[in-house]
């Protein structure tokens, strides 16, 4: 092979591992769809922008004055932050104006946004998303994310809740950002996870992992030890196991954080039912579903209990839920005490 050919292969290696962006991972993943109207890559655009806006926000956060509590409440009843409502407003505001998108769902709102009627939703989308996950990690400096799940709008019959309360299994996408020491952006359009962290000097998401595969097993698990108390039998006897197995401990109060850690790692994020949730704390439809769906695409595995978490059929748009999530052998090892 030619000096000049050899240099050309080198080159192209190093461009699909480094110089892949976002925008042309959503193209590409586009063209593998003949017939395509583009509608669905102009959503994932405009996840890309939200990041990328509320990445900015959050650099300055202290400067701008914007960190800590604003006074109010959102509809879990829980104390907002200032930037959970600029975040919530910045999702909203890029999402509004793309065609494709007939309703829109925030944890932070009590009803679903309609932004098409019924004849115009036809072949649109739903999407639904957490602002800004771990918000009470801001004022620490902590890592925090958003998440998100995008879902087919079901037909132009279909009722808001017809259209929202589908179960996990039938997304279409999902993904997080993770706002920490850098930007990084992961999602699944149902074929495989991929890996994103932003550049902040060309102001573009790179590809950085395609194909992510979390490892089958790691000795690390992830919940909030402060209320095992009340714990159910099951999950005490498991951690009275991973003890004494040399197990270590780890979580940052953010399930966008422990979630990333656990899919580069391996080992199990949990959370178990307790006194004060004993129907589990996280959202089905924002936060354990979008996640569920891009851990089971990276080889591993989710349950609600002893129940597949795809495979619950949501009630409610602001349904609660116990969640059982990380690497296969791992997540047996949990399944196996309860």
């Amino acid at each position: 092979m030619s000096t000049q050919n050899t240099f050309l292969k080198e080159l192209d290696e190093r461009s699909s591992d480094n110089l892949f962006t976002l925008q042309s991972h959503i193209l590409a993943e586009q063209s593998k769809h003949p017939g395509s109207t583009g509608t669905f890559s102009w959503i994932l655009s405009a996840m890309s922008l939200s990041a990328k806006v509320i990445a900015s926000k959050l650099r300055r956060a202290r400067l701008d004055d914007v960190l800590g509590a604003l006074g109010t409440e959102n509809v879990q009843g829980e104390r907002q932050q200032k930037l959970d409502v600029i975040a919530n407003e910045t999702l909203l505001r890029c999402l509004g104006r793309r065609k494709g998108v007939a309703i829109v769902a925030s944890e932070e709102n009590e009803e679903p946004i309609l932004l098409r009627d019924n004849a115009e939703a036809e072949g649109g989308y739903c999407v639904l998303f957490d602002p800004l996950d771990g918000s009470s990690n801001l004022d620490v400096c902590g890592g925090v994310g958003t998440i998100f799940s995008i879902l087919q709008h079901p037909s132009p019959a279909a009722t808001a809740d017809e259209a929202m309360l589908q179960p996990g299994s039938r997304q279409l996408a999902a993904g997080y950002i993770l706002f920490g020491s850098s930007t990084v952006f992961v999602l699944t359009t149902g074929n495989g996870v991929s890996m994103f962290v932003l550049d902040p000097m060309i102001g573009a998401f790179l590809r950085v992992e395609d194909n992510l595969r979390i490892p089958t097993k790691g000795k690390i698990y992830s919940l909030n030890e402060g209320n095992r108390p009340t714990f159910p039998e099951g999950y005490q006897r498991y951690l009275d196991w991973a003890q004494h197995n040399g197990y270590s401990s780890r979580y940052a109060g953010a399930m966008v954080a422990d979630v990333h850690r656990t899919l580069l790692k391996g080992g199990v994020f949990l959370y178990p039912p307790t006194a004060k949730a004993p129907n589990g704390k996280l959202r089905l439809m924002y936060e354990a579903n979008p996640m569920a769906f891009l851990v089971e695409q990276a080889g591993g595995k989710a349950y609600a209990g002893k129940e597949r978490l795809l495979d619950v059929q949501p009630k409610t748009l602001h349904q609660r839920t116990t969640v059982i999530l990380g690497s296969s052998e791992e997540v047996d090892h949990v399944l196996r005490h309860l």
